[in-house]
């Protein structure tokens, strides 16, 4: 029982070279977090707008009716929330006692990718990896999950109009 109630105690994780008392559901308000991760937001959707842009097999971006766009956006909110405190608030942290960075944010999202193919069962889903990668990069930049929660939470909003369908 003391292993398990390890696993959500607080740690000393590195965070970009600097030891502190961190708990893995850590969640904080830095403006300069806040500010980077929208820049590193944008740049990565507007990557993908091109890529979405020119996707040869259907006409994006897809039209939806706006009450529709509100509960796609509020279940693509409550999505993000509970996936990053999973994978970045526990899992992450959880393997980052005993790895590297590197290794613990691939072993994440070797987990977290697949498991995208319960919601959309089709290849096209385990694309979710890539940006997983960023999630776990902005975790271990920041000491805390707010980051990576803002990137999923846009990351799927922009989905309401560009994930190409894979019907």
């Amino acid at each position: 029982m003391d292993r398990f109630l390890d696993l959500f105690s607080y740690d000393k994780t590195p965070n970009m070279g600097r030891e502190e008392e961190i708990s893995p559901f850590r969640v904080v308000f830095e403006k300069k977090a806040i500010v980077q991760t929208l820049i590193i937001t944008a740049f990565t959707l507007l990557l993908l707008t091109a890529v979405a842009l020119v996707w040869p097999w259907e006409d994006l971006p897809h039209r939806r009716p706006f009450n529709m766009v509100l509960k796609l956006m509020l279940s693509g909110l409550v999505a993000a929330v509970a996936e990053e405190i999973f994978f970045r608030g526990w899992m992450q942290p959880t393997l980052r006692r005993r790895y590297s960075a590197v290794v613990s944010i691939v072993a994440v999202n070797l987990v977290f990718a697949p498991l995208h193919l319960i919601a959309a069962p089709y290849l096209i889903s385990l694309l979710t990896f890539f940006p997983g990668l960023i999630m776990g990069w902005l975790r271990e930049r920041y000491g805390n999950i707010l980051p990576s929660i803002i990137f999923h939470f846009l990351g799927n909003v922009w989905a309401i109009w560009f994930f190409p369908s894979p019907f």
